[in-house]
């Protein structure tokens, strides 16, 4: 009896030895639960707001943070352990991955809709369509009618694109101006005959007017821009995103640092689940997780 005892103290130890060494890491969040910051692409500002208030309704024990930033700015937090998921307009570059394996950080991304980079005028302006020659003209500033290009950010999202996509890699031109945000640029816009600006698609649809929601604002004209392929302008419109008609699209990211089933991943993943894609569906996004089918149809006058 006395040896049985003995060998019960001796198992009982061990355990409270075992417990006492485990250096797994405590996490004080879970896939709906928890506190953590993210940040995201001020571009992309209304869509985001919308899926939060989604998200959160489902999780209420789930707080997110989101800093709105320039795309730049998001990389820097990313890089920085400031944020453990970033909402960006591209995925990590080659010398982006070499540098999370130096820091131990272990990304995982995704694309998870599409939308477009809008380019607006003052209602007054008489360049209401434009092909890819006459934007690259005005950008550079070498247009046959003098325009102020105004921008949200120089560290922008919207910025890079045009200066990857357009550009190629070449420079703005010296009549180009940057605000302090999409607003901003609309705002602006609004009350300058000369101005011409590029703003996330977000920002130009009239989704707080019900009864005009899916139609654009009416503080400045959204310019058609011409398709190089068949010659034909059009608007960022959900259809022509998805079929690429519209010149001017791109992709939104979700880069995630977690390296367990976190509140970064549960955000991650339900933006990419049917409620999270039927959001970006409702807001003129281009949902890349759901399959969606685009027809075709005649409209009798």
């Amino acid at each position: 009896m006395r040896c049985l005892k003995n060998f019960l103290f001796i198992a009982a130890g061990s355990i409270v030895l075992l417990s006492c060494n485990d250096d797994t890491p405590k996490h004080e969040d879970n896939l709906s639960k928890g506190t953590i910051d993210i940040s995201a692409d001020e571009s992309y500002r209304p869509i985001i707001e919308e899926q939060k208030k989604v998200f959160d309704s489902s999780y209420p024990d789930a707080h997110i943070n989101i800093h709105y930033k320039p795309e730049a700015e998001c990389f820097q937090d990313y890089f920085d352990n400031k944020a453990r998921i970033i909402l960006v307009t591209r995925d990590l570059t080659k010398a982006e991955k070499d540098l999370c394996a130096q820091k131990k950080i272990f990304p995982s991304s995704e694309a998870l809709a599409s939308d477009a980079v809008a380019v607006i005028v003052n209602n007054q302006s008489k360049d209401t369509v434009l092909d890819m020659d006459a934007l690259t003209g005005i950008i550079t500033g070498v247009y046959k009618q003098k325009y102020t290009v105004v921008f949200d950010n120089q560290l922008s999202s919207t910025v890079r694109y045009i200066t990857d996509s357009v550009l190629q890699g070449g420079k703005l031109g010296s009549n180009v101006f940057a605000a302090k945000g999409n607003k901003e640029v609309i705002d602006y816009v609004s009350k300058n005959p000369e101005a011409i600006g590029f703003v996330g698609m977000s920002y130009v649809y009239a989704n707080e007017d019900t009864s005009r929601a899916g139609t654009f604002i009416n503080t400045v004209k959204v310019v058609a821009m011409q398709n190089a392929k068949d010659h034909q302008f059009y608007k960022p419109y959900q259809a022509y995103i998805a079929l690429k008609s519209y010149p001017l699209t791109r992709k939104l990211f979700y880069i995630n640092a977690e390296s367990y089933h976190g509140l970064g991943t549960g955000f991650a993943n339900f933006l990419g689940s049917h409620r999270g894609q039927l959001v970006f569906l409702h807001a003129h996004f281009f949902p890349l997780k759901e399959q969606i089918t685009i027809r075709e149809a005649d409209i009798n006058q």
